[in-house]
């Protein structure tokens, strides 16, 4: 077998869903294994679970080079930033350091061996590259969070401080106090307990709670899907173009040498 040969091989193993299913179906079984030595198992127990672990770090071993053997541009493999990530995984992985003083580490890298779920469901990685590129506009989000969680603080540290000390003592006490009130943990005993000072005083929590727990997660929520619906449109794109399929700029393109020539052609009438 010489390796053009070799190369189609892996390319279409590579591209099988079987294959993709079967390394998913490892990657479970290696969280499941991880699992299981947090248990308290007889020694026999444990040997068993040793050998299924390296079976699984060669499987892993395996997969890897036949992606690295795939792939037609193996000088950029090593660019890609999962598949270091795997790389260093499987390579951690095969050191026999588990009776070391490393030991800790070689278990560290086996929980993190988990992540590979990521990097070999296509539809995972378009979830958390969009979940990235809208860090940056969740990042104004947050400030706008952070500016109107102070300012209730402030609020409610001069107006309940009196009422109960431990919950709005100062503006960092009451942010945390407010932080409670969002995430729905016993903010009506809070309520409740300034209500029994300030009878309107649930038009604060009201107003903050729809500001913050509801208009707060609407946001969040519209950024990343619009984000992901971009991911999507972008991902098609790249497999129409591998595919030799038009593109939507290819249509647009076509369209507008089609509008020019008509204007062209009606000039020379």
């Amino acid at each position: 077998m010489n390796f053009q040969s070799l190369q189609n091989f892996s390319l279409s193993l590579r591209n099988n869903k079987l294959f993709e299913l079967f390394v998913v179906a490892i990657i479970i079984i290696s969280a499941l294994l991880i699992g299981a030595k947090t248990y308290r198992v007889p020694d026999h127990y444990l040997s068993i679970i040793r050998i299924l672990d390296w079976v699984v770090t060669l499987i892993f071993l395996f997969e890897i080079c036949i992606r690295f053997i795939a792939d037609e541009e193996k000088k950029r493999f090593f660019t890609k930033g999962w598949n270091i990530f795997d790389s260093l995984i499987v390579i951690i992985s095969l050191i026999p350091i588990e009776d070391s003083e490393m030991a800790f580490v070689g278990r560290l890298v086996r929980i993190f061996r988990v992540l590979r779920m990521i990097s070999i469901v296509p539809e995972l990685r378009v979830l958390l590259n969009s979940l990235l590129k809208a860090l940056p506009q969740l990042g104004y989000v947050v400030l706008l969070m952070f500016i109107i969680f102070y300012i209730y603080a402030a609020i409610g540290s001069t107006i309940f401080g009196a009422i109960n000390p431990e919950l709005w003592r100062d503006i960092t006490i009451s942010m945390l106090t407010l932080f409670r009130v969002m995430t729905f943990e016993d903010w009506t005993d809070v309520m409740y307990e300034t209500m029994a000072v300030y009878p309107f005083s649930w038009i604060y929590y009201l107003s903050f709670i729809f500001l913050t727990a509801f208009a707060f997660l609407n946001m969040v929520i519209g950024i990343v899907v619009s984000v992901l619906e971009d991911e999507h449109a972008k991902e098609r794109e790249e497999k129409e173009a591998a595919e030799g399929k038009p593109t939507i700029e290819d249509l647009s393109r076509q369209i507008e040498e089609l509008k020019l020539m008509i204007s062209e052609s009606r000039k020379v009438d």
